[in-house]
């Protein structure tokens, strides 16, 4: 309105463009000063116009600022959720280790000692063995498993293999333990009824072994639901898994 006040049109005001504006809202005042090629605008008018441009300025300018607060806390929160989820899987990545931590101990030197499972957390990927010494089958297939182990362990040391027993006490375990002279740790047998987390992956029958990473993911199993498939299959998967990890994890996992 202050720039009409000011101006003079060299456009010629048609009937159709009157018709037009009409349509489109324009005031009475506005057409007279189209049509007249200038527009006298009143102080008053002028004042109330001003107002209107600064309202709609500060409005603009608030509209603005709330956006910018909004903005803020949405970022705040995504970094908030993306810390929440970078700790989830952080845990998640050490279940494992969080799970017999401090619980571990292994055959030296002619006795059972405390095992310094301190290394177990950059493992990535466990060996689970659940097996007794009163098994028969057990005892068959755990001096194979040994040598296995020995050859594997130092070449791969993402892994780690796990003893959880099934003896009837803690001395029949740490018999075993001796005559097969097991290289690994194993779960603390007064610790083990207390272990859910890593007896439930044990099936219905030993000796049973369970191939999973760190997360606990399951990769390989003796079992394939109730249908036992034995603990060589899964030697037979690690092996794939630790000469090419990419074609082996997935091949494991189906």
């Amino acid at each position: 309105m202050a720039d009409l006040s000011q101006r003079r049109f060299a456009d010629t005001f048609a009937a159709a463009q009157e018709t037009q504006l009409i349509h489109a809202g324009a005031t009475p005042e506005l057409l007279i000063a189209l049509k007249s090629g200038t527009y006298n605008l009143s102080p008053e008018d002028a004042a109330r116009a001003k107002q209107e441009n600064e309202a709609k300025a500060n409005h603009r300018l608030a509209e603005a600022a709330k956006s910018r607060e909004f903005n803020t806390l949405y970022q705040s929160q995504l970094a908030r959720e993306r810390a929440a989820q970078s700790v989830k899987q952080s845990v998640d990545s050490r279940l494992i280790y969080d799970l017999v931590k401090g619980d571990l101990v292994q055959w030296r030197n002619g006795v059972v000692t405390r095992f310094d499972d301190s290394p177990l957390e950059k493992k990535t990927l466990f060996l689970l063995y659940f097996s007794a010494h009163w098994c028969g089958p057990c005892r068959k297939f755990t001096p194979g498993l040994v040598n296995f182990y020995n050859e594997m362990a130092p070449k791969h040391p993402e892994l780690e293999l796990i003893f959880v027993s099934l003896d009837k006490s803690p001395f029949n375990m740490e018999v075993y333990m001796r005559d097969t002279n097991m290289p690994w740790p194993a779960i603390d047998y007064q610790k083990i009824p207390g272990k859910n987390g890593i007896s439930h992956y044990a099936g219905e029958g030993i000796p049973d072994l369970v191939l999973v990473d760190a997360g606990g993911k399951v990769l390989s199993d003796s079992y394939q639901g109730k249908k036992y498939l034995g603990p060589e299959k899964v030697l037979t998967d690690l092996n794939n898994i630790l000469t090419d990890k990419g074609s082996g994890y997935a091949a494991a996992s189906r």
